[in-house]
Protein backbone atom coordinates (compact mmCIF):
# COMPACT_ATOMS: atom_id res chain seq x y z
CA UNK A 1 0.00 0.00 0.00
CA UNK A 2 0.66 3.90 -0.54
CA UNK A 3 0.01 6.03 2.55
CA UNK A 4 -0.51 9.21 1.06
CA UNK A 5 -1.57 9.25 -2.81
CA UNK A 6 -0.53 13.39 -3.30
CA UNK A 7 3.21 12.26 -1.62
CA UNK A 8 3.47 9.21 -4.50
CA UNK A 9 2.90 11.42 -6.98
CA UNK A 10 5.38 13.96 -6.13
CA UNK A 11 7.70 11.40 -5.37
CA UNK A 12 7.19 9.67 -9.02
CA UNK A 13 7.90 13.43 -10.54
CA UNK A 14 11.33 13.64 -8.68
CA UNK A 15 12.37 10.05 -9.96
CA UNK A 16 11.24 11.25 -13.34
CA UNK A 17 12.85 14.52 -13.12
CA UNK A 18 16.12 13.03 -12.04
CA UNK A 19 15.87 9.93 -14.64
CA UNK A 20 15.75 7.70 -11.22
CA UNK A 21 13.22 5.93 -13.58
CA UNK A 22 13.40 5.74 -17.13
CA UNK A 23 10.23 4.48 -19.40
CA UNK A 24 10.98 3.21 -23.05
CA UNK A 25 8.03 1.00 -23.59
CA UNK A 26 9.45 0.80 -27.32
CA UNK A 27 13.15 -0.09 -26.85
CA UNK A 28 13.16 -2.38 -23.33
CA UNK A 29 15.69 -3.20 -21.07
CA UNK A 30 17.04 -6.49 -20.36
CA UNK A 31 17.20 -7.20 -16.24
CA UNK A 32 19.49 -10.03 -14.86
CA UNK A 33 16.57 -12.20 -14.41
CA UNK A 34 16.26 -11.94 -18.22
CA UNK A 35 13.10 -10.45 -18.32
CA UNK A 36 12.15 -7.64 -21.04
CA UNK A 37 11.08 -4.28 -19.32
CA UNK A 38 10.19 -1.13 -20.13
CA UNK A 39 11.25 0.99 -16.92
CA UNK A 40 14.14 1.06 -15.79
CA UNK A 41 14.24 1.88 -11.76
CA UNK A 42 17.64 3.54 -10.14
CA UNK A 43 16.81 4.88 -6.68
CA UNK A 44 20.01 5.74 -5.31
CA UNK A 45 19.96 8.53 -7.59
CA UNK A 46 18.07 10.09 -5.67
CA UNK A 47 20.85 10.39 -2.65
CA UNK A 48 22.29 12.97 -5.19
CA UNK A 49 19.63 15.49 -5.00
CA UNK A 50 19.40 17.03 -1.40
CA UNK A 51 16.03 18.26 -1.80
CA UNK A 52 14.77 15.20 -2.98
CA UNK A 53 16.57 13.54 -0.80
CA UNK A 54 15.28 15.23 2.69
CA UNK A 55 11.70 14.64 1.14
CA UNK A 56 12.02 11.04 0.63
CA UNK A 57 13.28 10.49 4.24
CA UNK A 58 10.90 12.84 5.71
CA UNK A 59 8.26 10.58 3.80
CA UNK A 60 9.86 7.40 5.34
CA UNK A 61 9.56 8.50 8.37
CA UNK A 62 6.05 9.64 8.36
CA UNK A 63 5.02 6.60 6.99
CA UNK A 64 7.40 4.59 9.57
CA UNK A 65 5.57 6.42 12.63
CA UNK A 66 2.36 6.22 10.89
CA UNK A 67 1.72 2.47 10.15
CA UNK A 68 4.15 0.83 12.39
CA UNK A 69 5.25 3.14 15.59
CA UNK A 70 8.50 3.52 16.63
CA UNK A 71 10.52 0.94 16.51
CA UNK A 72 13.95 -0.24 18.61
CA UNK A 73 15.72 -0.89 15.30
CA UNK A 74 16.12 0.95 11.67
CA UNK A 75 17.51 -2.02 9.18
CA UNK A 76 18.92 -1.36 5.70
CA UNK A 77 18.88 -3.80 2.94
CA UNK A 78 21.90 -3.51 1.29
CA UNK A 79 23.04 -2.17 -1.23
CA UNK A 80 20.11 0.46 -2.13
CA UNK A 81 18.40 0.55 1.47
CA UNK A 82 21.28 1.12 3.10
CA UNK A 83 22.12 4.78 2.53
CA UNK A 84 18.48 5.65 3.16
CA UNK A 85 18.14 3.73 6.27
CA UNK A 86 20.95 5.25 7.82
CA UNK A 87 18.85 8.45 7.04
CA UNK A 88 15.67 6.97 8.55
CA UNK A 89 17.46 5.93 11.33
CA UNK A 90 19.36 9.48 11.92
CA UNK A 91 16.23 11.49 12.02
CA UNK A 92 14.34 8.97 13.82
CA UNK A 93 17.41 9.25 16.81
CA UNK A 94 17.31 5.27 16.47
CA UNK A 95 19.72 2.86 16.06
CA UNK A 96 20.88 1.24 12.20
CA UNK A 97 21.71 -1.89 10.96
CA UNK A 98 21.88 -3.25 7.32
CA UNK A 99 21.88 -6.29 6.35
CA UNK A 100 23.91 -8.39 3.30
CA UNK A 101 22.48 -10.51 0.52
CA UNK A 102 24.04 -13.27 2.07
CA UNK A 103 26.30 -14.51 5.32
CA UNK A 104 30.47 -12.90 5.02
CA UNK A 105 32.46 -15.85 3.83
CA UNK A 106 35.50 -14.54 5.93
CA UNK A 107 36.22 -12.79 9.59
CA UNK A 108 32.84 -12.97 11.61
CA UNK A 109 30.60 -14.24 8.79
CA UNK A 110 28.16 -11.83 9.81
CA UNK A 111 24.68 -10.99 7.34
CA UNK A 112 23.55 -8.43 9.43
CA UNK A 113 26.23 -5.85 10.31
CA UNK A 114 25.80 -3.74 12.94
CA UNK A 115 24.47 -3.97 16.83
CA UNK A 116 21.11 -6.22 17.19
CA UNK A 117 19.67 -7.85 20.28
CA UNK A 118 16.92 -10.89 20.43
CA UNK A 119 13.37 -9.30 20.80
CA UNK A 120 13.95 -5.90 19.28
CA UNK A 121 11.54 -4.61 17.00
CA UNK A 122 12.88 -3.90 13.80
CA UNK A 123 11.05 -1.80 10.44
CA UNK A 124 13.03 -2.83 7.38
CA UNK A 125 13.94 0.16 4.87
CA UNK A 126 13.99 -0.95 0.76
CA UNK A 127 14.68 1.43 -2.28
CA UNK A 128 12.82 -0.84 -4.47
CA UNK A 129 10.39 -3.79 -4.66
CA UNK A 130 10.21 -5.94 -7.53
CA UNK A 131 9.47 -9.74 -6.53
CA UNK A 132 10.19 -9.35 -3.30
CA UNK A 133 13.07 -12.20 -2.93
CA UNK A 134 15.87 -9.82 -1.54
CA UNK A 135 13.55 -7.72 0.78
CA UNK A 136 12.22 -11.37 2.75
CA UNK A 137 16.03 -12.80 2.97
CA UNK A 138 16.40 -9.93 5.19
CA UNK A 139 13.32 -10.00 7.19
CA UNK A 140 14.40 -13.76 7.54
CA UNK A 141 17.64 -12.72 8.59
CA UNK A 142 16.18 -10.41 11.40
CA UNK A 143 13.41 -13.41 12.38
CA UNK A 144 16.45 -15.91 12.78
CA UNK A 145 18.36 -13.70 15.83
CA UNK A 146 15.07 -13.23 17.65
CA UNK A 147 13.35 -9.83 16.03
CA UNK A 148 10.20 -8.85 15.53
CA UNK A 149 10.08 -7.11 12.27
CA UNK A 150 7.14 -4.84 12.17
CA UNK A 151 7.00 -4.01 8.42
CA UNK A 152 8.78 -3.15 5.08
CA UNK A 153 9.45 0.46 3.79
CA UNK A 154 10.30 1.19 0.38
CA UNK A 155 10.70 4.29 -2.04
CA UNK A 156 8.97 2.71 -5.00
CA UNK A 157 7.26 -0.76 -5.94
CA UNK A 158 5.94 -2.08 -9.28
CA UNK A 159 2.75 -3.99 -7.53
CA UNK A 160 3.95 -7.14 -9.18
CA UNK A 161 1.37 -10.25 -7.68
CA UNK A 162 4.22 -12.11 -7.19
CA UNK A 163 5.78 -9.71 -4.23
CA UNK A 164 2.33 -8.90 -2.99
CA UNK A 165 1.51 -13.12 -2.25
CA UNK A 166 5.21 -13.39 -1.09
CA UNK A 167 5.11 -11.18 1.40
CA UNK A 168 1.46 -12.18 2.83
CA UNK A 169 2.70 -15.67 2.77
CA UNK A 170 5.49 -14.05 4.87
CA UNK A 171 3.25 -12.04 6.94
CA UNK A 172 5.51 -9.08 6.05
CA UNK A 173 3.62 -6.07 5.84
CA UNK A 174 5.20 -3.47 3.08
CA UNK A 175 4.01 0.08 2.68
CA UNK A 176 5.42 1.78 -0.66
CA UNK A 177 5.94 5.72 -0.75
CA UNK A 178 5.39 5.61 -4.77
CA UNK A 179 3.80 2.49 -6.86
CA UNK A 180 3.90 1.97 -10.67
CA UNK A 181 0.14 3.33 -10.61
CA UNK A 182 1.23 7.00 -9.38
CA UNK A 183 4.56 6.45 -11.79
CA UNK A 184 2.44 5.87 -15.45
CA UNK A 185 -0.23 8.93 -13.75
CA UNK A 186 2.72 10.92 -13.66
CA UNK A 187 4.54 10.34 -16.59
CA UNK A 188 1.57 10.77 -18.71
CA UNK A 189 0.55 13.74 -16.88
CA UNK A 190 3.98 15.21 -18.16
CA UNK A 191 4.19 13.61 -21.31
CA UNK A 192 7.20 11.79 -20.51
CA UNK A 193 4.75 9.33 -21.87
CA UNK A 194 1.72 8.53 -24.65
CA UNK A 195 -1.42 7.58 -24.21
CA UNK A 196 -0.50 5.14 -26.67
CA UNK A 197 1.87 3.76 -24.64
CA UNK A 198 0.05 2.75 -21.42
CA UNK A 199 -1.98 -0.14 -21.99
CA UNK A 200 1.38 -1.62 -22.94
CA UNK A 201 2.88 -0.44 -19.97
CA UNK A 202 0.15 -2.14 -17.49
CA UNK A 203 0.65 -5.24 -19.67
CA UNK A 204 3.37 -5.78 -18.61
CA UNK A 205 3.30 -5.23 -15.04
CA UNK A 206 0.15 -7.80 -15.40
CA UNK A 207 2.44 -10.58 -16.68
CA UNK A 208 6.60 -8.81 -16.76
CA UNK A 209 7.58 -12.78 -17.60
CA UNK A 210 6.19 -13.36 -21.19
CA UNK A 211 5.71 -9.39 -21.91
CA UNK A 212 6.86 -8.32 -25.48
CA UNK A 213 6.83 -5.56 -27.09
Amino acid sequence: MIPHPDSALKIAEYLLQIKAVKLQPAKPFTWVSGWKSPIYCDNRLTLSFPVIRTYIRQQFCEAIIENFGKPDVIAGVATGGVAQGALVAQELGLPFVYIRSDAKKHGLTNQIEGHIEKGQSVVVIEDLISSGGSSLKAVDALREVGCTVKGLVSIFTYDFKVAETTFKKAKCTTVSLCNYHALIEQALKENYINESDVDSLKKWREDPENWTV
